[in-house]
C-alpha cells in the first residue's frame, strides 16, 4: 500500500511511519520539515494551500492526516488562533487535494482527540451515547477552547466533499508510547524523580490507548470499510488519576510518589508554559465502535501496558 501521512514528523507520525514503512508499504510523510532524515520520504508541504504535495494522495490507498500544532502550551490569544487554524486549515487541504485527485484515497483517516466529550466522573462516553463537552457546570469556562478545536476539525472533515473517500474521524485518547519526548516518557520522568503521585483529587478519568493497540486500530480503520465516522481510539479501560499513577510506580519499581494539589498544578503547569486541562479534565472514554467490530486489544488494561512500556522504555 501506499500511505500517505500529512503532518506526520511527530511522535505519533513516526509512529506510524515506522511501522507501515517496517512492513514494506510506501510511506510518504508530507511535513514543514521536508529534509528531515528518515527511511521513507518526506515532502514539503505548508498544511494551508494547494501545492506540488497534492499529487501525493493522487494514487494512494489511504491518507492519515495528523497535522495540527501541538496543544501543550499556554491557551493564550496567539497560540489558541494557531491551535485551531493549524487543524482547519490543514483538514481543508487534504480534503481539496482528495477532491481534485484521479484515483483518490479509499479511506481517509484524520485525527481528532477523545477531549471533545464532556468532563465527567459518571458513564463513560462512547461514540453513541457520549456526550460533546462545553456546557459542563463543574469545568473552567478556559476548558470549553479545546471543544471548539475538536468541533471545528470534525466540521471541517465532515464538510470535505470526497465522496469516493470513506472518512473516520479518530477520536483519540492520550497514546502511550516509550520513545523519548512522548507523554509516557514525560509520567514516567515524574515517577523516576519521585514525583508520580496522585494529581489533584485524583478522582478524574485517564482515557489512554497502549501504543501497539494505536497501530492495530489504525490498521483495523483502513481495511474495515463498514467504519466510517467518528471512532474512539482509546483503551476500553479507563480508570481514575490515582489508579493510574500507582500502577505505573508499581510497574517501574518506585516505592512513593509525591502528590500535586490543584493549585500546586495551576503553578506547575504555567511555570511550564502548558495548562492544568491536560492533567485535570476527567476523560472517561470507551471505544464502542471498535469493539462491536471485533477489534481484539493486546493491552485492554493499564497494569500490563504500564509494565511493557516501562521494560521497553529501558531497553530490556
Amino acid at each position: 500500500m501506499k500511505i500517505v501521512i500529512p503532518g506526520g514528523s511527530g511522535q505519533i507520525g513516526t509512529l506510524l511511519a515506522r511501522h507501515f514503512h517496517g512492513r514494506g508499504d510506501e510511506v510518504v510523510v508530507l511535513s514543514r520539515s521536508a529534509g528531515a532524515d528518515s527511511p521513507w520520504r518526506n515532502v514539503a508541504w505548508d498544511a494551508a494551500t494547494l501545492g506540488a504535495w497534492a499529487v501525493e494522495l493522487d494514487g494512494a490507498d489511504a491518507a492519515i492526516n495528523l497535522a495540527g500544532r501541538s496543544v501543550n502550551c499556554r491557551y493564550n490569544a496567539a497560540n489558541r488562533h494557531a491551535m485551531l487554524a493549524s487543524r482547519v486549515e490543514s483538514t481543508r487541504v487534504v480534503g481539496q487535494a482528495i477532491a481534485a485527485a484521479q484515483r483518490p484515497p479509499r479511506v481517509w483517516l484524520q485525527a481528532s482527540t477523545a477531549t471533545i466529550y464532556a468532563h465527567t466522573f459518571g458513564e463513560a462516553n462512547d461514540e453513541f451515547r457520549g456526550v460533546i463537552g462545553g456546557t459542563e457546570p463543574d469545568a473552567p469556562r478556559r476548558w470549553r477552547f479545546s471543544i471548539e478545536i475538536a468541533s471545528a476539525w470534525e466540521r471541517a472533515l465532515d464538510e470535505a466533499a470526497t465522496p469516493q473517500t470513506r472518512r473516520v474521524a479518530m477520536r483519540s485518547a492520550l497514546t502511550l508510547s516509550p520513545d523519548r519526548g512522548g507523554i509516557f516518557d514525560v509520567l514516567l520522568g515524574l515517577v523516576r524523580c519521585g514525583l508520580g503521585g496522585t494529581c489533584g483529587n485524583g478522582r478524574q478519568y485517564v482515557s489512554w490507548i497502549h501504543d501497539v493497540d494505536f497501530i492495530a486500530a489504525v490498521e483495523w480503520l483502513i481495511a474495515h470499510d463498514e467504519l466510517a465516522g467518528a471512532v474512539n481510539l482509546s483503551s476500553p479501560h479507563p480508570l481514575p488519576n490515582a489508579e493510574f499513577m500507582r500502577l505505573l510506580r508499581a510497574a517501574w519499581g518506585a516505592r512513593i510518589g509525591l502528590p500535586a494539589t490543584r493549585w500546586m498544578l495551576e503553578v506547575g503547569t504555567w511555570l511550564m508554559r502548558t495548562e492544568s486541562e491536560l492533567v485535570l479534565k476527567s476523560r472517561r472514554v470507551v471505544p464502542r465502535r471498535l469493539l462491536d467490530s471485533g477489534f481484539e486489544f493486546r493491552f485492554p488494561d493499564w497494569d500490563a501496558a504500564a509494565r511493557d512500556l516501562c521494560r521497553r522504555w529501558g531497553g530490556v
